[in-house]
């Protein structure tokens, strides 16, 4: 297969965790929250199935809070890059 085991791409551990993501520079804060909470839809839909997703819901939780607290302290609601849309 060209592409591979998109499985385990998704699962591999080269890919972003919750936290990450959350102290992620180049994402706001609005594109952190919405990939955080499809993240925690998905874990939860993969829960319900009887899956591993990979990550803790509490894990999860935790990032959205990071980033929640970021945003009080005024971090995070703009890209690095302003002006390159």
């Amino acid at each position: 297969m060209a592409f591979g085991n998109l499985e385990g791409q998704i699962m591999g551990r080269d890919n972003l965790t919750p936290m990450q993501i959350a102290q992620h520079s180049l994402f706001t804060a609005r594109e952190k929250l919405d990939l955080l909470h499809q993240l925690r839809a998905d874990a939860a839909g993969a829960e319900a199935e009887g899956h591993a997703f990979g990550f803790a819901s509490g894990e999860i939780d935790e990032a959205i809070a990071h980033v929640h607290r970021g945003v009080q302290d005024g971090v995070g609601t703009e890209t690095a890059f302003k002006g390159d849309y």
